[in-house]
């Protein structure tokens, strides 16, 4: 699979390629274009092109009629799509299926009624003078998407660009690009001219993503990844005073206290620490536990983690696929050695390799308990199926330990006390809080996080923003 620029396949400058492996079977899918600072220039300047010829001129009710036809093809092949997927992340194809490509259709509906009904403000001065608020595309915006969730991220970030006018060049990860590099001829058949949307495969230090950061004709950076990869992005950019949005890592909590439904509880913060192998940033990889509850919800935890199916991930009946690939598998056990060799907890449920995966880059969900709050397990992102379970007495210590990692995206409060919902709401320092409940999402919703979390904010018109230029344009009273 080679580049998709101005509207075509193209080779790399230079003819450097690289392989795709399904982490599942440890086989080769693919040989891809490797890019170059050459690959990304050619991409950006066909982006540039396209903002001067029709697309630049389009009204945003025109971008919706397109943006709604996008959505319809990819419900057209959503198969096709959830198979390479899945092959190219090892994931479930009933998650793919249901979920990745499901929400991708979803990000182009969405974002297409968000950018036709959309409404700036106007104001009138004391002295009678009309400011009014106008929408201009950026230009040309670069898009850098993550390994875990690749069609269903990169469209979330694609939808709204196009939606605000503006040309794309899409670097999805060197490890999962099949699915971005599939979306060009849908872009195509759905009305987006050539060199609108632009993708530019390969890696990122040194290569095709920090060209894309540092070229000087790219307006804006929307970036989904390690919180360390986003530090590196502000740090090549800042010379270019370019837009930033960063969307990083978490470590995200269930919190259970003693009066929450504790079935559901239990239930929901296993599918929250395991969904997706553990490899997504609004993981519940901790659970605090209220003390006098803790034997109840973990006998409930460890029943529902024996019902996880470890498997082929084209198999409907598997509910947990391959990790990305063996390096990372590497550095997930590396953490849950800590525990079996260093003391830093014990481990009941997993820790291992299945016997029966001796290929690809399966392991087991595991559970680790004992855990102290110093722990590498509790401070550090492990993105894996690996889960920690500690203990509280009081809510304000429940909170202090929540609180007490580098990472702010997200959290679950379990509790049927409105009051202390309320309150362990405004104690969270957590971009996302749910009650009694996890991964529930409205895209009108503001999404990011803080501290090492991330820096800005996405969802609804917050992304329209982002992705636009906004003018003010005065008259004077009359």
């Amino acid at each position: 699979m080679s580049h998709y620029i101005d509207g075509r396949y193209v080779a790399s400058e230079g003819g450097k390629t690289f392989t795709t492996m399904n982490p599942a079977t440890d086989e080769a899918l693919a040989e891809l274009a490797r890019g170059t600072a050459a690959d990304v220039d050619r991409a950006v300047k066909a982006g540039a092109l396209a903002m001067q010829g029709p697309w630049g001129r389009t009204s945003a009710g025109e971008r919706a009629r397109v943006l709604r036809r996008v959505a319809d093809l990819i419900d057209q092949q959503r198969h096709e799509l959830a198979r390479l997927e899945s092959q190219d992340t090892g994931k479930p194809i009933s998650e793919t299926v249901t979920g990745d490509i499901a929400r991708a259709a979803h990000n182009f509906r969405f974002f297409s009624e968000i950018a036709a009904h959309r409404e700036l403000p106007s104001y009138v001065g004391d002295d009678g003078s009309l400011h009014t608020t106008h929408a201009e595309p950026l230009g040309v915006v670069g898009l850098i998407t993550p390994w875990n969730l690749p069609l269903y991220l990169a469209t979330w970030k694609l939808a709204p660009a196009l939606a605000a006018g503006n040309a794309v060049v899409l670097k999805p990860a060197e490890l999962t690009p099949l699915t971005a590099g599939a979306l060009g001829p849908l872009l195509a058949e759905a009305g987006v001219p050539p060199g609108v949307f632009n993708v530019v495969q390969g890696f990122g230090p040194g290569e095709a993503g920090e060209a894309l950061v540092t070229h000087p004709d790219v307006k804006a950076i929307s970036f989904t990844g390690e919180t360390r990869t986003g530090e590196a992005i502000m740090r090549a950019a800042a010379p270019s005073l370019k837009k930033l949005s960063f969307e990083l890592g978490g470590k995200g909590a269930s919190v259970i206290f003693a009066d929450a439904d504790l079935d559901r509880a239990a239930e929901t913060a296993t599918r929250a620490a395991f969904r997706n192998q553990g490899q997504i940033c609004l993981a519940g990889s901790r659970l605090l536990v209220e003390e006098s509850a803790y034997e109840a919800v973990l006998q409930r935890v460890l029943a529902h983690v024996a019902k996880i199916k470890v498997g082929d991930p084209l198999d409907e009946k598997t509910t947990m696929g391959s990790l990305i690939g063996k390096e990372h598998r590497e550095k997930v056990m590396s953490f849950v050695e800590r525990a079996r060799t260093q003391g830093e907890g014990k481990i009941v449920a997993g820790g291992r390799i299945p016997p029966s995966q001796a290929r690809g880059a399966f392991y087991e969900p595991t559970v680790i308990t004992g855990v102290s709050q110093r722990s590498a397990l509790v401070q550090e992102e492990i993105f894996g199926p690996v889960l920690t379970v500690q203990t509280f007495k009081t809510q304000e210590e429940a909170m202090a330990l929540l609180n007490d990692t580098p990472y702010g995206l997200s959290c679950s409060i379990w509790t049927k006390d409105l009051a202390r919902a309320q309150w362990a709401a405004r104690q969270a320092r957590m971009g996302l809080v749910w009650i009694n409940s996890w991964f529930l999402r409205d895209l009108h919703a503001a999404f990011g996080g803080m501290k090492r979390s991330g820096v800005g904010r996405e969802g609804g018109r917050l992304s329209l923003e982002f992705f636009s230029e906004l003018k003010t344009v005065t008259f004077p009273g009359g």
